[in-house]
């Protein structure tokens, strides 16, 4: 019997029973459509983390202190005094995968500006920090190397504290604003970076050479952190294991020892999350791939139901030349159209659900078509395998037996 008539008896069969179909059908829409739903977030969600990351550049070294416990007491890092300008020094000196390096030394005090005033967080550096944190200079300019050296009380603010002090549109580069009680000339403005996934405003920063910082707020004479840049993303481990033996030598620490600080690369830490994020949509996709399990034995269930209930039919059908492989052809096609079309439905309301939740997070749409194929395939699949055994059953029926069937 050729196919297309084989395809329009199992249609036709199928149509005799709408209700009956659509229920078959419902565990594999519901399977279907979470694998796509949680495929699609993960990607997104992975999308999303990866981009804010290299926002920060995808090169970035990071070099800052462990945190100590005394007396079962876990001390802050700000309470560490170990790092010091030698260490930047050697660095910038010995790196040879190191393009670009700066101390980093941090300060919070209210900042002022005519009558508004909001909490703000100080960023020490040298000129070198734009550059390995990929930000740029939207208005006015960056402090010089002079200025640095002398301490200026200049400063860069960034597009949230310029919002909050500035928010009829004026342009704070040549203005004065107060930091605690240090006035400090505007000379540029950062431009917009946004917020990451946790919440952190990247734009809510003054930056400032880390020796105004250093010297005349916090009074000290050692760092919080260094920012390295990395000569390619390619060399990010390379430069870290780099910094860590300089590192270990200017703290005179043996190989073996415990180091008084951590290297740590973006790279690394978008590994980590790329990880992260691929366990746990595994994790949900399995959980989803259950209702898909579940839909495969209801259409094996309704296959066993058809097959008895048309077992005079099977029996007509062989006395009337019909051979075994037709039969099985039959019911192993009603099969995969049952899957088939719950696979269809189960990819649109998938994609339907991705596109409300991913908008109603504000994480933008996105489409995996390897889910969508796979999804497919796998219906596909599910129907033969499921639909395989009651076909079989169907095929191997004594016509008079079938015939004489009440």
């Amino acid at each position: 019997m050729k196919i297309t008539n084989l395809i329009k008896i199992a249609w036709k069969a199928l149509l005799l029973n709408k209700k009956r179909a659509m229920l078959t059908m419902l565990g594999i829409i519901i399977g279907i459509s979470s694998v796509v739903l949680m495929v699609s977030i993960g990607q997104s969600s992975t999308t999303i983390i990866s981009n804010q990351f290299s926002g920060l550049g995808t090169n970035l070294i990071m070099v800052s202190n462990v945190r100590k416990d005394v007396m079962g007491v876990t001390l802050g890092t700000e309470n560490m005094k170990n790092m010091k300008l030698k260490d930047v020094d050697a660095i910038r000196k010995r790196a040879r995968h190191i393009t670009k390096v700066t101390p980093c030394v941090t300060a919070m005090e209210q900042i002022v500006s005519g009558s508004r005033n909001c909490p703000g967080i100080m960023m020490g550096a040298n000129i070198d920090y734009l550059d390995i944190s990929n930000s740029k200079i939207e208005k006015g300019r960056v402090f010089t190397i002079q200025e640095e050296e002398t301490a200026a009380k200049v400063c860069l603010l960034g597009q949230t504290v310029i919002k909050t002090l500035f928010p009829n549109g004026e342009n704070p580069v040549g203005k004065e604003v107060r930091f605690g009680k240090m006035p400090m000339t505007v000379i540029g403005t950062i431009a917009e970076k946004g917020k990451n996934m946790t919440g952190d405003d990247y734009d809510d920063i003054i930056i400032a050479p880390y020796t105004t910082v250093q010297k005349r707020l916090l009074n000290i004479d050692y760092i919080h952190m260094i920012m390295a840049s990395a000569t390619s993303e390619e060399d990010s481990e390379v430069a870290v294991e780099e910094v860590k033996s300089i590192m270990l030598q200017t703290h005179k620490i043996k190989s073996d020892g415990d180091p008084d600080f951590e290297v740590n690369s973006l790279t690394q830490m978008l590994n980590i999350m790329g990880t992260i994020m691929a366990i746990l949509s595994a994790f949900l996709v399995a959980i989803a791939a259950i209702s898909l399990i579940v839909g495969g034995i209801g259409i094996m269930n309704i296959m066993y139901v058809t097959v008895t209930e048309r077992t005079r039919e099977i029996g007509l059908r062989r006395s009337l030349g019909a051979k075994n492989k037709d039969i099985l052809r039959q019911f192993l096609l009603e099969s995969a159209m049952l899957s088939l079309a719950g696979g269809i439905i189960g990819i649109i309301v998938g994609l339907l659900l991705s596109a409300l939740v991913l908008f109603a997070f504000e994480m933008g749409f996105m489409v995996s078509i390897t889910a969508v194929v796979v999804s497919f395939i796998v219906c596909a699949t599910i129907g033969i395998f499921f639909g395989w055994y009651p076909a079989k059953k169907a095929a191997a029926l004594d016509p008079i037996t079938a015939l004489r069937y009440e």
